[in-house]
């Protein structure tokens, strides 16, 4: 057998998803596309009110409108190709389209960590030195923070992609995924992927383990402040404003850890299964957090309730003036 012709140029993958299992795809298409359009309605109004709202710009408002727009963006590399998977016979994604998404998603997904240690930290400053606050997160220190999320996101993503896609891949091209995840493609990598795996564990080092060890000192110092704090009802309100954060932290974190922390199956029918159930725990994951975030915020927060409440007070005395 020619072996050239196995490590050729591959000029695309074929994106597996739910072809084993058909009548699944049409049930999947209409409830991703409808939590698709939540993701896109609810973090939509949220950018718009900490926008448009003076009361909300503070450090943590501008936080949560990166958060809104990051999640947004990071649905909208991935949905929309998973939910035209489950209408085409023919799941193929060009390599060029399948370098993009990737390095979209992994962008995403590392800035996503980092905000989230950014929003620790301003919870910290805001309970544990409130009267340092003002000075500690002026406008000069919170938009370099979230610029560097972003940045740090952004380059990692550009490391890890390229090393990914400058690797010959051979073999049928069959992406076992709705996307261009990147464990997936390394696995038709037809080359020593060692240096992936090292940069892999290294990025994850950095951007999963030190963010969270970040995350968990600052609200051991958060919950030691509120619990010094004498009368319960200020105990409650200094709780009420990093709630929503941790919320988030620990779904966002836990789902990782549920993922990818769970043993395999070594019996060949239980692996089958388990394929499917990681398929669709990876989907949801995709979706799900995305979707729960504004909902958190907004139900778990009075000024967002208050200022989306104002919004759609104006924009209906608008339409009455116009009538």
């Amino acid at each position: 057998m020619d072996i050239s012709n196995e490590t050729s140029p591959v000029m695309g993958f074929i994106l597996l998803g739910l072809s084993a299992h058909p009548k699944l795809e049409k049930t999947f298409f209409v409830l991703i596309l409808l939590m698709y359009l939540v993701i896109l309605l609810g973090n939509g109004i949220l950018i718009l009110v900490t926008v448009l709202d003076s009361h909300l710009h503070t450090p943590m408002y501008f936080f949560l409108g990166n958060l809104s727009f990051l999640d947004i963006c990071y649905t909208t590399s991935s949905v929309p190709l998973i939910l035209n998977s489950f209408l085409t016979p023919r799941k193929t994604i060009s390599f060029s389209a399948c370098a993009a998404q990737m390095f979209l998603s992994f962008a995403m997904g590392a800035t996503e960590c980092v905000l989230l240690s950014m929003m620790a930290f301003d919870r910290y400053v805001a309970i544990c030195n409130p009267l340092r606050y003002p000075v500690v997160m002026s406008k000069a220190v919170y938009v370099p923070m979230a610029a560097g999320s972003w940045a740090a996101g952004i380059t990692n993503s550009v490391v890890q992609t390229s090393l990914a896609m400058r690797l010959p891949f051979c073999g049928d091209s069959v992406i076992n995924h709705f996307t261009c995840e990147i464990l997936a493609v390394l696995k038709l990598a037809c080359a020593d992927i060692s240096i992936n795996v090292i940069s892999m564990v290294v990025a994850n080092m950095i951007f999963l383990a030190m963010p969270v060890l970040f995350i968990f000192i600052s609200y051991v110092f958060i919950l030691a402040t509120i619990l010094r704090i004498p009368s319960a009802e200020g105990r409650k309100k200094a709780f009420s404003t990093c709630s929503a954060h941790l919320t988030v932290v620990v779904i966002f974190y836990g789902t990782i850890l549920f993922m990818y922390g769970k043993p395999k199956s070594k019996d060949p029918l239980g692996a089958d299964k388990q394929d499917l159930a990681d398929k669709l725990i990876s989907l949801f994951y995709g979706v799900v957090t995305p979707m729960l975030n504004p909902i958190i915020y907004s139900l778990r927060n009075k000024d967002v309730k208050a200022a989306v409440k104002n919004m759609v007070a104006q924009k209906h005395l608008s339409d009455c003036h116009q009538i």
